[in-house]
């Protein structure tokens, strides 16, 4: 009998291993996935920017200087994007993600409260389908970061919580970074997309 229990609790103790380190693994990948359907949605956002961009370009002749900063911003954002997209689990890549779309936001805000004074670009039909899209694309965009940050925070309680912490730490798991709105007053602020 006594041969029986010391062979079954190091069984037992194997089996405890390899679900906790399995469950890391599920919630890592989890979030990865949700990392996954931000970025279609964000490709999807710089891939509207540019056209938007052109169509008010022929109205806003004057305001050329906003127009190329929200390109830069834009071309910005894509490649801290896909940095990030690289490799979710890197906390500085997703910080420094975070800070590019606070400047792109910031700058397709001025651009908005600029379109504002050209009543012909307001009433343009592509201008109009652009900024529809525009705003449809970013509440995607909002869903799909809820869904990331709901997975980071799971993955994170596990990595913190026993047996997830022992298991994380002979393993090598470290925490992700939820995607947090930047720190200036002006970007937290919803890009206005209404014409």
């Amino acid at each position: 009998m006594a041969m029986i229990v010391v062979l079954a609790l190091p069984m037992l103790a194997l089996f405890w291993a390899v679900g906790a380190y399995n469950r890391l693994v599920s919630l890592r990948n989890q979030f990865r996935n949700a990392f996954a359907q931000i970025d279609v949605q964000l490709k999807r956002r710089y891939d509207l920017i540019p056209n938007l961009v052109e169509t008010a370009k022929t109205y806003m002749q004057h305001e050329r200087q906003t127009l190329e900063a929200v390109i830069a911003a834009r071309n910005q954002a894509a490649s801290a994007n896909a940095r990030a997209a690289g490799n979710p689990a890197n906390a500085d890549a997703i910080q420094q993600m975070a800070a590019a779309e606070g400047m792109l936001a910031s700058s397709l805000g001025k651009m908005f409260a600029l379109s504002e004074a050209y009543p012909e670009l307001k009433a343009n039909q592509n201008m109009m389908q652009l900024t529809e899209e525009l705003s449809s694309t970013e509440n995607r965009i909002a869903f799909a970061r809820q869904a990331y940050n709901d997975g980071v925070m799971q993955y994170n309680i596990s990595l913190e919580q026993f047996p997830g912490s022992f298991i994380a730490s002979m393993f090598s798991f470290k925490p992700a970074e939820l995607l947090q709105a930047t720190e200036a007053p002006e970007e937290r602020k919803a890009v206005k997309v209404s014409f």
